[in-house]
């Protein structure tokens, strides 16, 4: 597992995003441009040019040692999970955006198949980042071990995939760790988000529009409603079948409904 030297790369260029985003190009796609990677990458939590105080936050960061939290961690993770080997990119998250702060306490992360960027302010405390890496690095076990291209995944697949990755938080570092989501709901309107919306619509491809509404709780749909309900429905299924996060990396998104209808 590499976790790259970003902190280098942005006291020299943080206010200069698209020079940043040139040095990944090489891990995207041909055709996509520095301007696309940074778009896809702010819109998924990264800080907006110009970062107020960036150096200063920088070097912030540095003190607080992330990057050698996120190495160490990662290195666990990989062994723990049998994972790919990735690099990974940290870049300061958005301090302006609310409902970041307010919902994720001023963090994200964004996972590809062979790469994964984490988004950090300066006051996560450090098990607050293992939970954010621990979360996204599941994805990419996940998407390594399940054997289904992601673009072939539909809602089932992706609410699957995000209750998988915040259970195998909650199992390594506590329930106080995972999403202030997974507190959302009883067990009681969970069952109805899964019976009502969830399972009606489970063959939604990713490319649809509902799958969004549905996996975010869009419109007039419950907040966070396929997060929610993918949590629910994986942490029934491990007390049932006894099973852990890891063990699940593999198995079906089909075969984890069945377990949890069975009475």
């Amino acid at each position: 597992m590499r976790v790259i030297r970003t902190d280098k790369w942005l006291l020299d260029n943080y206010d200069k995003p698209l020079d940043l985003c040139e040095k990944l190009k090489s891990l995207f796609d041909k055709g996509v441009s520095a301007t696309d990677i940074y778009q896809h990458l702010t819109m998924h939590g990264m800080y907006h040019a110009p970062l107020k105080n960036g150096d200063e936050l920088i070097k912030t960061l540095q003190k607080q040692r992330i990057w050698h939290i996120v190495q160490k961690e990662a290195k666990e993770l990989q062994k723990e999970w049998d994972g790919p080997d990735i690099p990974i990119f940290i870049f300061p998250a958005d301090p302006t955006n609310r409902k970041l702060r307010q919902e994720q306490n001023g963090k994200s992360g964004l996972t590809f198949p062979d790469k994964l960027f984490l988004f950090i302010s300066e006051d996560n405390p450090e098990k607050e980042i293992r939970a954010l890496l621990t979360h996204e690095y599941h994805h990419v076990c996940r998407l390594s071990k399940y054997g289904k291209k992601e673009a072939d995944y539909t809602l089932l697949d992706t609410v699957i995939l995000e209750g998988l990755a915040e259970n195998a938080v909650r199992e390594r570092l506590g329930d106080q760790y995972t999403g202030k989501w997974t507190s959302y709901y009883s067990d009681a309107v969970l069952e109805k988000i899964c019976t009502n919306l969830l399972l009606p619509n489970r063959d939604t491809p990713k490319s649809g529009h509902k799958h969004s509404q549905l996996l975010y709780g869009l419109g007039f749909y419950p907040k966070m409603a396929g997060y929610c309900a993918g949590y629910h429905l994986v942490k029934k299924y491990m007390n049932k079948a006894d099973v852990t996060s890891q063990e699940l990396l593999p198995v079906k998104s089909e075969k984890i409904i069945e377990k949890t209808d069975e009475s």
